[in-house]
Protein backbone atom coordinates (compact mmCIF):
# COMPACT_ATOMS: atom_id res chain seq x y z
CA UNK A 1 0.00 0.00 0.00
CA UNK A 2 2.94 2.65 0.71
CA UNK A 3 4.52 2.28 -2.86
CA UNK A 4 1.34 2.46 -4.58
CA UNK A 5 0.34 5.83 -2.06
CA UNK A 6 2.79 8.31 -4.17
CA UNK A 7 1.32 6.71 -7.78
CA UNK A 8 -2.50 7.60 -6.32
CA UNK A 9 -1.25 10.56 -4.86
CA UNK A 10 0.18 11.74 -7.76
CA UNK A 11 -2.62 10.85 -9.99
CA UNK A 12 -5.29 12.58 -7.76
CA UNK A 13 -3.12 15.57 -8.54
CA UNK A 14 -3.17 15.06 -12.58
CA UNK A 15 -7.37 14.59 -12.30
CA UNK A 16 -7.65 18.10 -10.28
CA UNK A 17 -4.79 19.63 -12.15
CA UNK A 18 -3.08 21.12 -9.60
CA UNK A 19 -1.85 24.10 -10.54
CA UNK A 20 2.10 23.78 -9.59
CA UNK A 21 2.54 20.30 -11.42
CA UNK A 22 0.64 21.42 -14.73
CA UNK A 23 3.33 24.41 -14.61
CA UNK A 24 6.07 22.35 -14.21
CA UNK A 25 5.33 19.71 -16.92
CA UNK A 26 4.09 22.75 -19.28
CA UNK A 27 7.99 23.91 -18.15
CA UNK A 28 10.00 20.48 -19.08
CA UNK A 29 7.84 19.83 -21.72
CA UNK A 30 8.66 23.78 -23.54
CA UNK A 31 12.10 23.43 -23.42
CA UNK A 32 12.84 19.76 -24.08
CA UNK A 33 10.36 20.79 -27.37
CA UNK A 34 12.58 23.80 -27.93
CA UNK A 35 15.89 21.63 -27.91
CA UNK A 36 14.66 18.90 -30.00
CA UNK A 37 13.32 21.76 -32.59
CA UNK A 38 17.47 23.00 -33.04
CA UNK A 39 18.63 19.20 -32.60
CA UNK A 40 17.61 16.80 -35.22
CA UNK A 41 20.30 13.97 -34.51
CA UNK A 42 19.08 14.40 -30.66
CA UNK A 43 15.86 13.87 -32.17
CA UNK A 44 17.04 10.48 -34.07
CA UNK A 45 18.69 9.25 -30.76
CA UNK A 46 15.85 9.39 -29.54
CA UNK A 47 13.52 7.95 -31.22
CA UNK A 48 15.53 4.87 -32.19
CA UNK A 49 15.86 4.63 -28.30
CA UNK A 50 12.07 4.74 -27.76
CA UNK A 51 11.50 2.22 -30.25
CA UNK A 52 13.73 -0.32 -29.29
CA UNK A 53 12.46 -0.37 -25.23
CA UNK A 54 9.11 0.37 -26.26
CA UNK A 55 6.64 -2.14 -24.53
CA UNK A 56 6.29 -4.76 -27.39
CA UNK A 57 10.09 -5.24 -27.74
CA UNK A 58 10.44 -5.61 -24.24
CA UNK A 59 7.70 -8.34 -23.87
CA UNK A 60 9.07 -10.45 -26.77
CA UNK A 61 12.41 -10.35 -24.87
CA UNK A 62 10.24 -11.08 -21.20
CA UNK A 63 8.77 -14.32 -23.48
CA UNK A 64 12.10 -15.47 -24.49
CA UNK A 65 13.53 -15.15 -20.98
CA UNK A 66 10.38 -16.77 -19.45
CA UNK A 67 11.09 -19.68 -22.06
CA UNK A 68 14.76 -20.11 -21.07
CA UNK A 69 13.92 -19.66 -17.28
CA UNK A 70 11.63 -22.42 -17.35
CA UNK A 71 14.34 -24.89 -19.56
CA UNK A 72 16.33 -24.21 -17.01
CA UNK A 73 14.73 -25.48 -14.61
CA UNK A 74 13.41 -22.07 -12.12
CA UNK A 75 9.69 -22.44 -13.31
CA UNK A 76 8.30 -20.81 -10.64
CA UNK A 77 10.38 -17.81 -11.60
CA UNK A 78 9.20 -18.18 -14.67
CA UNK A 79 5.85 -17.61 -13.44
CA UNK A 80 6.70 -14.55 -11.64
CA UNK A 81 8.29 -12.65 -14.56
CA UNK A 82 5.02 -13.54 -16.77
CA UNK A 83 3.14 -12.83 -14.27
CA UNK A 84 4.86 -9.32 -14.00
CA UNK A 85 4.98 -8.43 -17.34
CA UNK A 86 1.23 -9.46 -17.92
CA UNK A 87 -0.04 -7.21 -15.14
CA UNK A 88 1.80 -4.20 -16.49
CA UNK A 89 0.56 -4.45 -19.16
CA UNK A 90 -2.99 -4.99 -18.50
CA UNK A 91 -2.94 -2.08 -15.70
CA UNK A 92 -1.65 0.67 -18.29
CA UNK A 93 -4.24 1.29 -20.48
CA UNK A 94 -6.50 0.49 -17.73
CA UNK A 95 -5.63 3.84 -16.10
CA UNK A 96 -5.15 5.19 -19.09
CA UNK A 97 -8.58 5.12 -19.73
CA UNK A 98 -9.57 6.14 -15.91
CA UNK A 99 -7.77 9.13 -15.83
CA UNK A 100 -8.54 9.96 -19.59
CA UNK A 101 -5.09 12.33 -19.88
CA UNK A 102 -4.17 13.92 -23.16
CA UNK A 103 -0.76 13.87 -24.49
CA UNK A 104 1.56 17.35 -25.16
CA UNK A 105 -0.45 19.34 -28.49
CA UNK A 106 2.29 20.70 -29.84
CA UNK A 107 2.41 23.30 -32.73
CA UNK A 108 5.84 21.59 -34.21
CA UNK A 109 6.03 18.10 -33.04
CA UNK A 110 9.03 15.84 -33.58
CA UNK A 111 7.21 12.66 -32.51
CA UNK A 112 3.72 11.20 -32.49
CA UNK A 113 1.98 8.86 -30.28
CA UNK A 114 -1.51 7.62 -30.56
CA UNK A 115 -3.98 7.00 -27.12
CA UNK A 116 -3.75 8.63 -23.85
CA UNK A 117 -1.03 9.63 -21.81
CA UNK A 118 -1.38 8.69 -17.99
CA UNK A 119 0.40 6.96 -17.01
CA UNK A 120 3.45 6.28 -19.62
CA UNK A 121 3.38 3.03 -20.99
CA UNK A 122 6.91 2.71 -22.61
CA UNK A 123 7.86 3.63 -18.53
CA UNK A 124 6.29 1.71 -16.58
CA UNK A 125 6.88 -1.66 -19.08
CA UNK A 126 10.73 -0.79 -18.62
CA UNK A 127 10.52 -0.52 -14.90
CA UNK A 128 8.70 -3.90 -15.08
CA UNK A 129 11.36 -5.30 -17.62
CA UNK A 130 14.97 -3.75 -15.45
CA UNK A 131 12.99 -5.06 -12.35
CA UNK A 132 13.00 -8.32 -13.78
CA UNK A 133 16.27 -8.27 -14.94
CA UNK A 134 17.37 -7.47 -11.67
CA UNK A 135 15.47 -10.51 -9.66
CA UNK A 136 16.92 -13.37 -12.61
CA UNK A 137 20.19 -12.09 -12.70
CA UNK A 138 21.86 -11.20 -10.02
CA UNK A 139 21.80 -13.96 -7.93
CA UNK A 140 24.30 -15.19 -10.96
CA UNK A 141 26.65 -13.08 -10.46
CA UNK A 142 28.66 -12.24 -7.44
CA UNK A 143 28.66 -9.54 -4.70
CA UNK A 144 30.90 -6.52 -5.68
CA UNK A 145 31.96 -8.00 -9.32
CA UNK A 146 31.87 -6.51 -12.53
CA UNK A 147 28.91 -8.26 -13.78
CA UNK A 148 27.00 -7.23 -11.01
CA UNK A 149 27.49 -3.48 -11.88
CA UNK A 150 26.81 -4.20 -15.73
CA UNK A 151 23.46 -5.44 -14.31
CA UNK A 152 23.01 -2.46 -12.25
CA UNK A 153 23.63 0.31 -14.74
CA UNK A 154 22.01 -1.95 -17.77
CA UNK A 155 19.04 -1.94 -15.64
CA UNK A 156 18.80 1.87 -14.58
CA UNK A 157 19.33 3.04 -18.22
CA UNK A 158 17.08 1.33 -19.60
CA UNK A 159 13.72 2.73 -16.92
CA UNK A 160 15.50 5.74 -16.62
CA UNK A 161 16.17 6.82 -20.42
CA UNK A 162 13.19 5.23 -22.04
CA UNK A 163 11.06 7.61 -19.52
CA UNK A 164 12.92 10.36 -20.56
CA UNK A 165 12.76 9.80 -24.21
CA UNK A 166 8.92 10.02 -23.92
CA UNK A 167 9.55 13.30 -22.16
CA UNK A 168 12.29 14.58 -24.82
CA UNK A 169 10.23 13.80 -27.75
CA UNK A 170 7.40 15.48 -26.70
CA UNK A 171 4.75 12.67 -26.60
CA UNK A 172 4.04 12.21 -22.77
CA UNK A 173 4.34 15.28 -19.88
CA UNK A 174 7.11 14.42 -17.19
CA UNK A 175 4.49 13.50 -14.68
CA UNK A 176 3.41 10.52 -17.05
CA UNK A 177 6.55 9.08 -17.14
CA UNK A 178 7.10 9.54 -13.15
CA UNK A 179 3.81 7.59 -12.72
CA UNK A 180 4.56 4.92 -14.93
CA UNK A 181 7.89 4.42 -12.64
CA UNK A 182 6.54 4.57 -9.43
CA UNK A 183 3.29 1.90 -11.09
CA UNK A 184 6.16 -0.26 -12.01
CA UNK A 185 7.83 -0.20 -8.81
CA UNK A 186 4.64 -0.83 -6.91
CA UNK A 187 3.86 -4.02 -9.59
CA UNK A 188 7.36 -5.69 -9.43
CA UNK A 189 6.58 -5.61 -5.19
CA UNK A 190 3.44 -6.58 -5.23
CA UNK A 191 4.44 -9.48 -7.06
CA UNK A 192 7.78 -10.57 -5.67
CA UNK A 193 5.50 -10.78 -2.43
CA UNK A 194 2.84 -12.72 -3.61
CA UNK A 195 5.63 -14.92 -4.71
CA UNK A 196 6.80 -15.19 -1.72
CA UNK A 197 3.67 -15.40 0.30
CA UNK A 198 2.57 -18.40 -1.42
CA UNK A 199 5.76 -20.11 -0.97
CA UNK A 200 5.91 -22.85 1.29
CA UNK A 201 7.62 -21.14 4.93
CA UNK A 202 11.06 -22.90 5.52
CA UNK A 203 10.58 -24.64 2.24
CA UNK A 204 12.81 -23.81 -1.12
CA UNK A 205 11.29 -25.09 -4.42
CA UNK A 206 14.39 -25.84 -6.20
CA UNK A 207 12.27 -24.18 -9.62
CA UNK A 208 11.59 -21.15 -7.58
CA UNK A 209 15.22 -20.04 -7.62
CA UNK A 210 18.03 -19.21 -10.00
CA UNK A 211 21.12 -21.70 -10.06
CA UNK A 212 23.81 -20.04 -9.00
CA UNK A 213 27.91 -20.84 -8.58
CA UNK A 214 29.03 -23.70 -6.03
CA UNK A 215 30.66 -20.80 -3.87
CA UNK A 216 27.08 -18.90 -3.76
CA UNK A 217 25.77 -18.11 -0.30
CA UNK A 218 22.11 -17.03 -1.09
CA UNK A 219 19.57 -18.49 1.33
CA UNK A 220 17.96 -20.79 -1.23
CA UNK A 221 21.22 -21.79 -2.75
CA UNK A 222 22.71 -23.03 1.25
CA UNK A 223 19.37 -24.27 1.98
CA UNK A 224 19.28 -26.73 -1.00
CA UNK A 225 23.14 -27.50 -0.91
CA UNK A 226 23.23 -31.04 0.98
CA UNK A 227 24.76 -31.29 4.18
CA UNK A 228 28.09 -33.29 4.84
CA UNK A 229 27.78 -36.65 6.21
CA UNK A 230 28.39 -37.51 9.71
CA UNK A 231 30.63 -40.31 10.78
CA UNK A 232 32.26 -40.68 13.88
CA UNK A 233 34.93 -38.94 15.10
CA UNK A 234 38.50 -39.66 15.51
CA UNK A 235 39.99 -39.82 18.65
Amino acid sequence: MLLVAPFALLATLVLGGWPPLRRLDLAITTHLHGYALDHPVWVRVMSLWTDAFAPMPLRAAALVLVVWLAHDGARRLAVWAASTMLLGGLLGPLLKLLVGRHRPDLSDPVAQAPGLAFPSGHALNAVLAAGVLLVVFLPRTRPRSAARTAIWAGALTIALVTGFSRVALGVHWSSDVLAGWLLGVAVLVATATALTVRSAPGQVDPAASVRCSHRCRCPGCVRRRPAPPVGPRRR
